[in-house]
């Protein structure tokens, strides 16, 4: 296990976790301090951030990094509101918990295989039909 010294104390580096923000507003001090400007600053940052997940939605079906545009309208959620906080450290957890789960030698090695078994049994239909029909096309094919 690494360890390194911090003033006297070791610190393990793979339970090394780096501070949660808290929880609660990011708005500055001046519209905090003011209850309709904190609730109209608050309608705004839901506006925008609700344009940005509906135009992340909208760009699922289409071109587009649809899903990475939703978690910048989450991220701008976030900014004021405690929900969309806990959302997005739900969903960084998760992904972390994945990268970790896909990097385990095990799991790597049976992706591979399966991969490799799948490339195999596509490339054997593939040469099937090569040698029934042809390089001709499906819709091309007489009846």
């Amino acid at each position: 296990m690494n360890t390194q010294s911090n003033g006297g104390s070791a610190i393990a580096e793979e339970d090394a976790v780096p501070p949660e923000q808290p929880l609660g507003s990011r708005a500055p001090h001046f519209i905090k301090r003011s209850r309709p400007l904190h609730l109209s600053w608050q309608v705004g940052v839901f506006v925008v951030g609700l344009a940005v997940v509906v135009g992340g939605v909208i760009m699922l079906p289409l071109p587009g990094p649809g899903w990475l545009v939703i978690f910048a309208g989450m991220a701008v959620w976030a900014t004021e509101f405690v929900w969309a906080q806990l959302v997005l450290r739900w969903a960084k957890r998760k992904v972390t918990e994945a990268t970790q789960k896909a990097l385990d030698p095990k799991v790597r090695r049976r992706n591979i295989i399966l991969t490799t078994i799948g490339v195999v049994i596509i490339a054997a239909l593939l040469a099937v039909y090569v040698w029934k029909f042809g390089l001709a096309m499906p819709w091309n094919i007489p009846q």
